[in-house]
């Protein structure tokens, strides 16, 4: 028999809260795609772009409909980028390296994967919060701390941060909130507190909002930047966030770093909230990143069965997909 396709929604719930400046989680849905063929089941998991439209039932539906080939190219050209295609990606890689009893990075001509410094995020809230999260991630062994931001207050937010954890390197992540501001003057004002690089200080699609900003820190394309076809506008950021389910899965997110790399962007793989399951991939496409934030297993109430281990703020390669 041919192998069988099929997804499924589950719903994972968030340790507290999740909050950016667009709104606060309370939980995440993903969509988990399944191939199965034989004695072999292969898993590939996506987290839907909600600021793109996108639902983790219409993703499941997508994949649900697909009569495609098993072919990771052929998905490329025959399927839209987004969370769907990453978990059919994702599972198709699984699939094939249990046909071929050989771990994901080795098929895909990678280095062996070594334990990982994630960031940690540090979720918008006020300073006193945000410094106690703040103090309470770098006891638990983080050393990067990712703070979400939203404009006004957000040197205040950041002094406290810098206070609660005074060792920690930090970047922060405006979530667009910046459009509106004096880019160049909030960046230096976080420069004088240590940050080291701001993410998508502005609102992905009108990137000519950068045009002349001598920003003191590099701007990273988070919400502007999906597959390699968005390269060509991005000249004005200095780094670029990959992420799976926004390109559409690891095939995709493979193909972007190598291109964006040799046009000079420094790389930043990041996730969505999600399981170790759609984790997995993603710490493959970041080794040798700039900067690394694969947190998202760790937001959740709690994570799969064999979800990868956490020690001293190192994510740690796992089992759970792709052969270890």
């Amino acid at each position: 028999m041919p192998p069988k396709v099929s997804a499924t929604v589950e719903r994972w719930p968030v340790a507290g809260a999740f909050t950016i400046s667009r709104g606060a989680k309370t939980h995440v849905d993903v969509v988990v795609c399944t191939i199965r063929d034989g004695d072999i089941v292969a898993r590939g998991e996506g987290t839907a772009i909600y600021y793109e439209g996108e639902s983790a039932q219409g993703c499941a539906d997508a994949i649900n409909a697909w009569r495609g080939p098993l072919d990771r190219q052929a998905l490329l050209t025959q399927m839209p980028r987004g969370a769907a295609r990453n978990a059919l990606d994702c599972a198709i890689w699984d699939w094939e390296s249990q046909r071929a009893a050989t771990p994901v990075w080795r098929l895909a001509g990678l280095i062996e994967p070594a334990p990982l410094p994630t960031a940690y995020t540090i979720s918008l809230g006020d300073p006193d919060g945000m410094a106690a999260a703040a103090r309470a991630a770098a006891a638990r062994g983080f050393t990067l701390l990712k703070c979400k931001l939203t404009g006004a207050g957000d040197r205040d937010r950041i002094a406290a941060v810098r206070a609660g954890a005074p060792d920690a390197r930090l970047i922060v992540d405006a979530n667009e909130a910046w459009h509106d501001m004096d880019i160049a003057a909030q960046a230096a004002a976080l420069a004088a507190l240590g940050v080291e690089m701001v993410e998508q200080p502005i609102i992905h699609g009108q990137e000519e909002r950068l045009a002349g900003v001598a920003s003191p820190l590099p701007l990273c394309a988070d919400e502007s930047c999906h597959t390699r076809a968005d390269l060509d506008r991005l000249g004005d950021f200095a780094a670029i966030n990959i992420k799976l389910d926004k390109a559409g899965g690891l095939t995709e997110a493979l193909a972007l770093a190598a291109q964006a790399r040799a046009r000079g962007f420094r790389i930043m793989v990041g996730c969505m909230l999600s399981t170790s399951l759609g984790i997995a991939p993603a710490a493959l496409a970041a080794q040798g990143a700039d900067w690394i934030d694969l947190d998202g297993a760790l937001l959740l109430a709690q994570d799969r069965p064999g979800g990868l281990p956490m020690r001293d703020g190192l994510l740690h390669p796992g089992s759970l997909w792709g052969q270890g």
